[in-house]
């Protein structure tokens, strides 16, 4: 996927409350009239933050896909672009009809058209679906040889929407492929973007797997794991490091081998099993035993994995492989905790 070349056909942008608290939902009548430099800005600031995103959704729906308001109104949209600011409205007003939790917060809605998106080697049109929530205080200044002129002025910056998703024509048939982008990705506010205005579910494909597997490992690691056994934090950063290293050599996962070389120790082998099927049941998860692994997740996960030993705020140790030459002791007239490191060369 390469937006690097997209640029900016039609924007429409109306104002969201939250029913639930009597604030108002008001439309535009038209699309905004920009001129070459602010559709460049604009599309720019908008498309940023999905560069390197590979997490794809597509619209759901448990009877059909005909009942997914926003999968209809984009597909109508992309077949026939001369509806794209009526439907504009119609995605609004079903997000203002969706907005009755009270942490909902108003704002703008900036629906957008992008073409020249590429996507699988096709140049592709897609529908942007932005909401500004955050207000910042602008200066603005008309500086000149007789008078200055000081206004203080409140607005969006124009990089820091709070909500987004970005609609592409891919996949038609099982909900489209969708990037999505949210700057509270935890809690009721991001499960209200996903689930109630969008209807979105995760794509099971093999960057979500492999995702998935990883998060799920290191909260057990970091979380789990101290709650049943006496463990070091060199044993536990040994054991992260040995899950990344897995995915990291393997084209595949097998999730009997993943656990057998990381957990070789039956009993948290089981406590691992028992882990992971909880964390699948309480999120609503479904993963195979056996996947591709995707190269792009474990870069991105392994860059959470924490390997570093934090001793007070003096030192912090980088620990990548052999535990075994690090050692850790009590100093009793220091009143101290040690670490004694082996190592051939310093460099």
């Amino acid at each position: 996927m390469d937006l690097g070349n997209a640029t900016l056909k039609k924007v429409s942008v109306h104002l969201v409350g939250n029913k639930g608290n009597g604030q108002e939902f008001v439309s535009s009548k038209n699309t905004l009239e920009l001129n070459d430099n602010d559709k460049y800005i604009l599309k720019d600031s908008f498309l940023s933050k999905f560069s390197y995103d590979l997490d794809r959704y597509s619209f759901h729906h448990p009877s059909s896909l005909d009942y997914n308001e926003v999968y209809n109104y984009c597909l109508e949209s992309l077949a026939e672009e001369k509806v794209f600011h009526k439907n504009s409205i119609n995605i609004a007003k079903h997000l203002f009809e969706s907005s009755v939790h009270p942490k909902i917060k108003e704002g703008e809605l900036y629906i957008c058209l992008f073409e020249g998106c590429r996507v699988n080697d096709a140049y592709v049109e897609a529908i942007g679906i932005f909401k500004t929530e955050t207000k910042s205080n602008f200066i603005d200044l008309d500086i000149n040889t007789n008078h200055t002129v000081f206004t203080m002025r409140e607005g969006a910056e124009v990089t820091k929407f709070d909500k987004a998703a970005i609609v592409f024509p891919t996949n038609a048939e099982n909900g489209f492929d969708v990037l999505i982008y949210d700057n509270r990705n935890k809690g009721e506010e991001a499960v209200f973007w996903r689930e109630t205005f969008l209807g979105i579910i995760p794509q099971a494909n093999e960057y979500f797997q492999t995702n998935q597997f990883l998060s799920l490992t290191k909260q057990y690691i970091a979380e789990q794991l101290p709650q049943e056994y006496e463990i070091t934090k060199t044993d536990q950063i040994d054991l992260l490091n040995k899950s990344v290293e897995y995915f990291r050599a393997n084209e595949s996962f097998d999730k009997k081998e993943f656990v057998k070389q990381v957990f070789d120790d039956s009993g948290m082998g089981k406590s691992f099993k028992k882990f992971e099927n909880n964390y699948l049941e309480d999120n609503g998860l479904e993963l195979p035993d056996q996947f591709d692994i995707s190269t792009q997740a474990v870069k991105k996960q392994a860059r959470v994995f924490k390997s570093v030993l934090k001793l007070d705020k003096n030192f912090h140790v980088y620990i990548h492989g052999d535990k075994s030459l690090i050692e850790k002791g009590y100093d009793a007239k220091v009143g101290k905790s040690f670490y004694k490191i082996y190592f051939d060369e310093e460099e």
